[in-house]
This record gives C-alpha cells, sequence and structure tokens, in this order.
C-alpha cells in the first residue's frame, strides 16, 4: 500500500509516513517562518506532467487543483473528473486538532490536560498511561502511545485479503484504542516522535467528551458549515462515496502485479477522527488557506498549531505541528498542509503559509504512483523524473 512504496528520495521517505496515515506502514519548538513561494509555473504544465507520470505508473486517475493569488487551475489524468470527492485519509487529522484548539480558545479545555482527565482509564496497560500523555502530545504524536494499525491481526483484516470480508465492519474508536493497548508504548511520552492512529482516534474522544456530541458533529458545525464545504463530509458508518466521484482501486497489500481490486466502498469507522473523512480538491484548498489565515483559530491557537517537533534529525525538511506538517521543498518553498492515505485513494493537501498558492491533488490507487512529484511539481515547477 502507499507506505510500502519504495521512495525516490528522503523527502518522499518522511512524506509517506505522514500521507500513509491509514495505510500499512511515520520537545517543542518554535515553528520556522514560511519564506515566500517561488514563482508559480502560471500553465501548471510540470503539475500536469506529474499527473500523466503517475497513471502512466499504473494508476487509474489522478487529479489536482491548485490557486495561484485567486487564480484557480484543474488538471486531470486517467479515469477522473475535476470535481471528484475522494477519501482524504489522514487530513482529516488537521479538521480533528483545528476543533480541539477552538475548544482550548473558548476555554472548555486546555491542550495540555492529561488524556486520563478526559478518557479516565481507558489509556492504560503494556506500558501505556494516560495520566503522563497531555492532548497537545497526541495532536504533535509525540505520545508514544501505538498506532493500532500496526497491529499484524488489524493489518490483515482491514488492509489485507481480509479487508474483502470486513470491508462493512463496524470499528468503535474505544476497540481500536484497545488494540494499541495490547501492545507496548514506542516510547515515553515527549521523548520522541513516531505517526499513530491511536493519537487522534483519542482525540476525537476527547472532542465527544468535551461536547457531550460525535466529534463529527463538532467537525460539521464549526468547519465544513462555516467555510461551506459543500462537497465535505463525515461519514461515520456510511459505506459509499458521493458522486461526482471515481472507484478506488487497491491491491490490498499485495505486489504491484497482485490483481486490483474495486475498494471504493467501506465502512470509514476503521479510522474515525484520524482519517475518515471525505472532500474534494477545491473544498481542501478552502479549507487549509482559511486555517493559515486565521480564519477558523485566534492568533494564539494558530501559534500552537504551527508549532513544530522535529520528525527525524536525518530530514530536517519535515516537521510536525498539531496535525499538520511543515516541509520544505527542493526549491526552498515552505508549506503547510498534510497527506493522506486510505484504501485506494492517496491525497495531498497544501498551501504557503500567506495563503497564496493552494494545491490538493488525489490518485486513486494506494500502490503506485508519487504525488510528492505533484507537490513538488505544482510549487516549484519540477518535472517528474522519467
Amino acid at each position: 500500500m502507499s507506505s510500502a512504496r519504495t521512495a525516490r528520495t528522503a523527502r518522499t521517505v518522511v512524506a509517506a509516513a505522514l500521507a500513509a496515515g491509514l495505510t500499512v506502514t511515520a520537545l517543542a519548538a518554535p515553528a520556522l517562518a514560511a519564506g515566500p513561494a517561488a514563482p508559480a509555473k502560471q500553465d501548471h504544465a510540470a503539475t500536469q506532467a506529474a499527473l500523466r507520470a503517475a497513471v502512466d505508473a499504473g494508476v487509474p486517475g489522478a487529479v489536482a487543483q491548485a490557486r495561484v493569488d485567486g487564480r484557480a487551475w484543474t488538471g486531470t489524468a486517467g479515469e477522473r473528473g475535476g470535481d471528484d470527492r475522494y477519501r482524504v485519509g489522514s487530513i482529516t487529522k488537521t479538521f480533528t486538532a483545528t476543533v480541539l484548539l477552538q475548544l482550548q480558545a473558548e476555554g472548555r479545555i486546555d491542550l495540555d490536560d492529561p488524556v486520563e482527565k478526559w478518557l479516565p482509564g481507558l489509556v492504560r496497560g503494556n506500558g501505556h498511561d494516560g495520566r503522563k500523555i497531555t492532548v497537545r502530545q497526541l495532536l504533535n504524536h509525540t505520545s508514544g502511545v501505538y498506532s493500532y494499525t500496526e497491529d499484524p491481526g488489524f493489518q490483515q483484516k482491514v488492509f489485507g485479503p481480509g479487508f474483502l470480508e470486513h470491508r462493512y465492519d463496524t470499528w468503535n474508536p474505544r476497540d481500536l484504542v484497545g488494540i494499541a493497548t495490547s501492545h507496548a508504548p514506542e516510547f515515553a511520552p515527549g521523548t520522541s516522535w513516531s505517526y499513530s492512529n491511536t493519537n487522534f482516534v483519542l482525540a476525537g474522544l476527547v472532542i465527544e467528551k468535551v461536547t457531550g456530541r460525535p466529534y463529527g458533529k463538532a467537525v460539521e458545525n464549526r468547519i465544513i458549515k462555516p467555510l461551506k464545504l459543500r462537497a465535505t463530509s463525515v461519514p461515520g458508518t456510511r459505506v459509499n462515496v458521493p458522486s461526482p466521484s471515481s472507484p478506488a482501486y487497491s491491491t490490498l497489500g499485495g505486489e504491484p502485479s497482485a490483481p486490483v481490486h474495486d475498494v471504493s466502498a467501506l465502512n470509514p469507522s476503521l479510522a474515525h477522527a484520524a482519517g475518515e473523512m471525505i472532500s474534494d480538491s477545491a473544498d481542501l484548498q478552502t479549507f487549509y488557506r482559511a486555517l493559515l489565515k486565521g480564519r477558523l483559530l485566534p492568533k494564539a491557537e494558530l501559534r500552537e498549531l504551527t508549532t513544530t517537533v522535529p520528525v527525524s534529525a536525518e530530514y530536517p525538511e519535515f516537521r510536525y505541528g498539531l496535525g499538520i506538517s511543515w516541509q520544505k521543498l527542493s526549491c526552498g518553498t515552505e508549506i503547510w498542509g498534510h497527506g493522506g492515505g486510505i484504501h485506494g485513494s492517496t491525497s495531498e493537501a497544501y498551501t504557503t503559509r500567506d495563503g497564496r498558492h493552494t494545491l490538493a491533488a488525489n490518485i486513486n490507487a494506494d500502490w503506485t504512483g508519487d504525488t510528492q512529484a505533484v507537490v513538488e511539481a505544482e510549487f516549484c515547477g519540477t518535472l517528474p523524473k522519467k
């Protein structure tokens, strides 16, 4: 699946860790100031070439939309429509984190609260201890909590051949946490960084405890409706992607030559607040531009959102904030956003810090295709390698 693809560069290695959020698998410091975007290729020829390269590599269809100073462009390749909706996977994490920051701004929660305060007794077992983990550490992946998507049994049932039998199963988020705590933590809270989907399942449960309603209702009322994101939804247990959309395809963890399956229909409760949402490229750009320009958060909370921690000393061009990543591209342009991977769908959504240049892209496959090349093409004008 997407995280198992061979990485072409060190940049792709870490990007895959962020994008792979829901596929088989990636010390607070001030956020680095975002520099000005490199001059954009107004014809977006490199971006279109990257979409075509993905299709040439075996992806059935690819789509990207970009906006530069208000001017919109849409590109497609293969079997895709420019307005297609798709599962955005771990891009959901930015929505989840934004809601928690809003609740903090309202004085209803402090991100430095221990998880135990809101979810008593849930994060326990095999060395996990919710009394020593803060909500902030969930959002920046420094909690050390094991990722339930790494559990071999879960992988076989949900990402492997067992998917065809279990694709419509409903997963209780507390059971997903239980899978995680059946394993030892990755490290002591606050001592390192490791991408864990369990962190954001817990974050969603915290939202529910604070608000008394499903976390998805908070996302809808606080983000989707105010921004008029008409293609964006939190599906819960709804198995289909609304039209317009294209099929999603997967080899279910097999080699690229393995049989390809249509995996469009699935019960997204397997992802919960870590990656269940559906959107399109226009809405994702609207969301990230509004977020980084301060329309969704007060200045203090926006600073917290963009206060980053290192992902790895080996990859200083990648850092992680609260449900959002920062990266410096090969041309020096700095962008904020997130990648997302779920069955048959790999997405990227990014903006420059000033919101002047945005991109959202998706390919409807999870075993091939280089979405990071689409990002480099749009923000740097870099043609894909042949």
